[in-house]
């Protein structure tokens, strides 16, 4: 029970590597599956401010408050505002870390400019130039953020496309740019967060619907209530029935609301008025006080009432007043005064906001006051529907990589069939070898050179720091042709071992077993590795494998470089298109295994080597052994072209790729000797 229940821990851990990327949330950092210290923020100084918004001599200005981020000035004007990818939208790339670009975005809601500070992406690292990437952010500049989103790794106008060698990165770079440059607009007010106001929906109202609506929110304070909170006044009011002051107020600006109560013309002649990101406030009052009183006419502001919102208390003044002399709507009060007032777009129509019309009257201390306020909030009805949230990016990557999960799947799906089968193809020594020739030039050509399915060391490094710092799904979730890969993997641990992917889905592992096989063609000659130093041979992968991970503790960025010690990023995921030194490293090592066949699945992978250690806990044996294996005859071991049966006939499934060419020995009675000796014996005899 042991056993299993270590086997499954180990399942769980390698089928969660698929690829760590950026997150798909507007979150900050510290939500993004890493802790906020992950990675200090790059401030931006002044030189990187100017870079960005194209001026000179600005002024940088740190707020914590609210979406963190700095205002950059010039003479005292707001040029725009610069936020951190990192600190907003929490990017992770490829890698597992943060990925933290500076972006600028000026008061009418435009993309100034983009700065990459921090990355620790190995295709970014060595393989895409400073240059390209740069080309790449600085892209982004003069773009709409009023535009609707496309999908994120889609052509959309305005936009760089993603660079087609670092998809994944590129795609968590710009995913990570938008989302911070929306987030960042909406918090400052350049760009609308809602939806808005419906100004356009109109359907008749009468006076009774429209409060039961929410459209008015009301208050009202009796004579008797009004004496009591005025006692003390040299003019004291008499209690008895009837009202102090009833008030009906609430936001005029959509049509169902402010037609239907003002009707068509006055209702044209008030929105008409309105200046950009203003909105038009109704008060109406019944009872003994005035709201409006006479102090307005000489001090040019109605200090009896009060907008407040938040912090933010205002009175409204003269200018912005329009006096209505009657409402149009049916079904409507007695009422006494009815006034319509603009706010200013320092109050947010789609917040909450509160009402207040205070009364005073003088006393011998003093004067005594009472305050009626109302509550209002924009009812549901007469709002737009705010824009749909951007889909996280992992969800937009799946729905455009459709055809490749696809192609990738139906390839894992024929790769069970072989497995399971096993038993009957190795009885068919032809169908064996299509199948697998037919598989490998498929991996290379298809899964790997085609849809880029190369798994990486990278990946193993990136999930243990998750482990460590917080694991979300969303990150390894980013790259679905790597997810898929290594969950089948995983899976096909249970079963077969690490050979499920390093002997049939590893585009690399492919590639050289195809090589050599043109080259045994060929005539070459293969050189067989005594066992003594093969098996010392094996300590380079395992030292190689610890090495990049507890390099990556102290660095990231110089694992990524010891990592480079795979050569699947220049044959595989860039094509050979690198500079000469890994060019010619990839050529020596197909060079070498010319004669050793696998010579660096063997000897150098650290891939090999991280998957290799897990996959002990297998619980099936699915690969036949007799007896007679390393004592009566050694021929699977010799066959064996990676060396992965030993002098007793043991399987070591640490070194095994599951090629099956042993099985294709043991059944086939042309070769096996056991068999053609069972064959040769007299019917009947002892087999």
């Amino acid at each position: 029970m042991r056993r299993l229940v270590s086997l499954l821990v180990a399942v769980t851990i390698l089928a969660a590597p698929a690829c760590a990327a950026g997150p798909g949330g507007s979150q900050g950092g510290a939500l993004g599956g890493l802790s906020a210290d992950a990675l200090k923020v790059a401030a931006p100084d002044a030189a990187i401010a100017a870079a960005i918004f194209g001026r000179e001599g600005l002024v940088v200005s740190r707020h914590d408050s609210g979406v963190p981020g700095w205002t950059a000035r010039q003479g005292g004007t707001v040029v725009g505002e610069i936020g951190s990818t990192w600190e907003i939208a929490g990017s992770v790339g490829y890698s597992g870390r943060p990925l933290d670009v500076l972006v600028g975005v000026t008061p009418d809601a435009r993309i100034a400019g983009a700065r990459l500070m921090a990355h620790n992406e190995p295709v970014l690292t060595l393989g895409i130039s400073d240059a390209d990437i740069a080309a790449y952010v600085n892209g982004f500049a003069g773009y709409d953020l009023a535009a609707p989103r496309d999908v994120a790794l889609e052509r959309t106008p305005g936009l760089p496309d993603v660079i087609s060698r670092a998809t994944v990165s590129t795609g968590v770079i710009r995913d990570g740019i938008l989302r911070t440059a929306r987030t960042l607009a909406i918090a400052r007010g350049y760009l609308a967060g809602g939806g808005g106001i419906d100004r356009l929906t109109y359907t008749p109202a009468d006076w009774p619907a429209l409060v039961a609506a929410g459209a008015l929110a009301e208050a009202r304070i009796g004579m008797t209530e009004a004496a009591g909170a005025l006692a003390g006044a040299k003019v004291a009011l008499t209690p008895g029935p009837g009202d102090f002051l009833h008030i009906w107020t609430g936001l005029v600006d959509p049509p169902a609301v402010g037609q239907n109560l003002l009707g068509q013309q006055v209702f044209t002649q008030a929105i008409g008025s309105l200046g950009a990101g203003e909105t038009g406030l109704v008060l109406v009052s019944s009872g003994l006080y005035s709201h409006r009183g006479t102090g307005w006419k000489r001090s040019g502001v109605f200090d009896r009432v009060t907008i407040v919102q938040g912090d933010t208390r205002l009175h409204p003044e003269a200018d912005g007043y329009q006096m209505v002399k009657r409402l149009a709507i049916a079904g409507a009060p007695e009422v006494k005064e009815v006034s319509l007032f603009r706010l200013p777009p320092a109050i947010d129509p789609m917040q909450p906001f509160s009402i207040e019309v205070t009364a005073t009257r003088e006393a011998d201390a003093g004067d005594v006051a009472l305050t009626l306020g109302a509550d209002y909030r924009l009812p549901d009805a007469y709002r737009l529907a705010p824009p749909a949230e951007p889909a996280p990016l992992w969800e937009e990557i799946w729905q455009k990589k459709r055809l490749h999960t696809g192609v990738v799947a139906a390839m894992l799906a024929v790769l069970t069939l072989i497995l399971f089968a096993q038993e009957w193809i190795t009885r068919r020594p032809r169908l064996w070898f299509l199948s697998r020739a037919g598989f490998l030039t498929t991996t290379l050509l298809v899964l790997g050179w085609g849809l880029n399915g190369q798994l990486s060391v990278v990946q193993v490094v990136a999930f243990v720091h998750s482990l460590l710092t917080g694991f979300r799904w969303e990150t390894f979730l980013i790259e679905p042709v790597i997810f898929l890969l290594w969950s089948f993997t995983a899976l096909g641990m249970l079963f077969w071992g690490r050979g499920v992917y390093c002997g049939w889905l590893c585009p690399f592992g492919a590639l050289q077993e195809l090589v050599n096989l043109a080259g045994r063609r060929l005539g070459v000659k293969q050189i067989a590795v005594p066992q003594a130093l093969h098996e010392r041979l094996w300590v380079i992968k395992y030292t190689l494998f610890m090495a990049i991970l507890g390099v990556s503790f102290y660095s990231m960025h110089d694992a990524l470089v010891l990592a480079e010690a795979e050569p699947f990023k220049t044959a595989i995921s860039l094509r050979m298109q690198r500079e000469w030194p890994f060019v010619l490293f990839v050529l020596a090592l197909l060079g070498a295994g010319l004669f050793i066949e696998r010579f660096f699945c063997r000897y150098l992978c650290p891939l090999g080597a991280g998957i290799a250690i897990p996959a002990k806990l297998k619980i099936f044996d699915w690969l036949k052994r007799r007896p007679q294996c390393g004592r009566e005859c050694r021929l699977c071991e010799t066959k064996c072209t990676v060396g992965a049966i030993d002098p007793l006939g043991r399987i070591n499934a640490n070194e095994c790729v599951l090629c099956l060419r042993c099985q294709v020995v043991m059944n086939d009675p042309g070769i096996c000797p056991v068999l053609k000796r069972r064959a040769r014996a007299p019917e009947g005899a002892a087999q």
